[in-house]
């Protein structure tokens, strides 16, 4: 089965050989896959992850005193997130809530640019993960739209979202390996509080407009 899902196609076999096992762990590979290759979902978390590392001081950043303190802005952004995207994928999968495709894309394109707006307001950084946690719910419906296209039918529905909301958060994890080591590490430097946050976001801003205007 064929799908296309940010201008790549990408070919997922229904039939594969062995037992439940097989096709659980086929899904959680599909979960890792997708959160890789979705570079919208990739930039939604870049840019609730930025400022993870720094803190509002004198309606400035600075960076966080602790490795400890980065890490549980990380857990608690990424950890809203997920539950958040996993409670309506299932709905979306499982034919209680569906959104047209156009909407729920174009939506995941506003809340990259409205994410990313959030770190030019340092006293809005405490309340990141309530926009992980908004947000989150539309990209599960992106998610879903992924799922579905695959015609799964009723009896692997279970299966498939365990295994693609395991492997969602599995690839999410590897993101976080690499992202908040390095990031602790120069987050007193002005090319990490100027260039890296601020113009990044810029960048993603701009970007995530540029996706809005072509999926509406």
């Amino acid at each position: 089965i064929a799908f296309n899902q940010e201008r790549a196609v990408h070919r997922f076999e229904l039939r594969q050989p062995g037992g439940g096992l097989t096709r659980w762990l086929t899904f959680v590979k599909e979960g890792v896959w997708h959160i890789w290759i979705g570079f919208d979902h990739i930039l939604f978390l870049v840019a609730l992850l930025l400022p993870a590392v720094l803190k509002p001081e004198a309606n400035r950043w600075t960076g966080v005193d602790r490795f400890r303190d980065a890490v549980i802005n990380v857990m608690k952004t990424v950890t809203a997130f997920t539950i958040a995207h996993s409670v309506t994928l299932s709905l979306s999968v499982l034919g209680i809530v569906r959104l047209p495709t156009r909407f729920v894309e174009s939506a995941i394109a506003a809340s990259v640019a409205l994410a990313a707006l959030n770190n030019f307001w340092p006293q809005l950084h405490r309340r990141g993960w309530l926009v992980a946690l908004g947000f989150g719910l539309i990209h599960g419906f992106g998610f879903a739209n992924v799922l579905i296209g695959l015609g799964l039918t009723r009896s692997s529905l279970a299966l498939a979202l365990v295994g693609f909301n395991v492997g969602v958060a599995l690839g999410q994890f590897v993101l976080l390996l690499v992202f908040i080591p390095v990031a602790f590490e120069i987050r007193q430097s002005w090319f990490y509080r100027t260039i890296t946050l601020q113009v990044g976001s810029a960048l993603v801003v701009l970007t995530a407009i540029v996706w809005m205007a072509e999926r509406i």
